[in-house]
């Protein structure tokens, strides 16, 4: 029985790193002893589960039905070992969370880091990822996204207050170009420091509030990067304007290296949740770190 579930959990490493290295580095073992295990499992079945080439590993049509058939009752034994794990004196585990950058660098790395000294035997991986992720099938523990993002079958726990957004350039960019009016001279006269979603490949749009309604901004510049941070840097440095956090652009506009426009029409997003499922209800490590987390006002 043992061995069946081995090569039942190398086979899924495999199936969704769909790679033997990146399965291998998951499993804490060796390329070769990866491809060893799957080899049997395919030899005690007497079909064959993957097509290997140099470049690739794919599943075939069994393979694909062998995934669709185990891959939620081995989520379920790894869930269930790792409660039963838990039930140690220190609480102990690996919890993995997917987040936006701004999520993690403004509300979970703060409340994090004297939770990691009081729980040593507590792994908190924290992945950036700016999309929708599906953290069961990604097998993420939780996720933290903006309300209204949120699927309602998810238990969610709000970690930050709303969030209200920013318009900010350098004084010299402002000399040079003036200052905006309204949402729209942003189109026209100015350049704007843009941020794409790694994740969904579109720019994201500058969203103001404009007598009581949404109006969207999709403004051009020299600069798009993937990194909240690398926009406000570029925007500090001169280079356009940056749609930002206001707490991220607070302290920089206090000590006069950003100023702020177009305040009138500044847009506030819900705050942050973080959203799991029913099962971690149970687990110790998870219910502290959550407890760390959770927003007070």
């Amino acid at each position: 029985m043992k061995d069946n579930l081995n090569e039942l959990f190398a086979f899924m490493a495999v199936a969704r790193e769909q790679s033997f290295t990146r399965a291998a580095g998951k499993l804490s073992t060796s390329q070769s002893s990866v491809s060893q295990t799957v080899k049997n499992l395919e030899q005690r079945l007497g079909i064959r589960l993957l097509s290997r080439t140099t470049r690739s590993v794919t599943l075939t049509e069994a393979g694909e039905r062998l995934k669709a058939l185990v891959e939620q009752p081995l989520q379920d034994i790894e869930a269930g070992l790792s409660q039963i794990t838990e039930l140690k004196e220190k609480p102990a585990g690996t919890i993995r969370i997917t987040a936006d950058e701004y999520a993690i660098s403004a509300f979970i790395w703060p409340r994090i880091r004297d939770f990691l000294y009081q729980y040593p035997d507590i792994t908190v991986e924290l992945s950036i990822d700016y999309g929708l992720v599906d953290i069961v099938a990604e097998r993420y523990d939780a996720g933290v996204r903006r309300g209204g993002l949120v699927e309602k079958d998810m238990i969610a726990l709000p970690i930050s207050p709303e969030i209200p957004m920013v318009v900010v350039a350098s004084p010299e960019y402002l000399r040079q170009q003036g200052e905006p009016k309204k949402p729209q001279d942003l189109t026209a006269d100015h350049h704007c420091i843009n941020l794409r979603l790694p994740t969904h490949g579109g720019v994201f749009a500058w969203t103001f509030k404009d007598q009581g309604r949404e109006l969207k901004i999709r403004g051009e510049g020299q600069l798009i990067f993937n990194s909240i941070h690398q926009v406000m840097e570029a925007a500090i440095a001169g280079y356009g304007m940056a749609y930002l956090p206001e707490s991220m652009a607070r302290a920089h506009i206090k000590d006069g290296h950003l100023v702020e426009v177009l305040a009138n029409f500044r847009m506030i997003f819900p705050g942050y949740y973080l959203y799991y499922t029913s099962r971690l209800q149970s687990s110790p490590a998870f219910s502290l770190l959550a407890d760390a987390l959770r927003y007070r006002r």
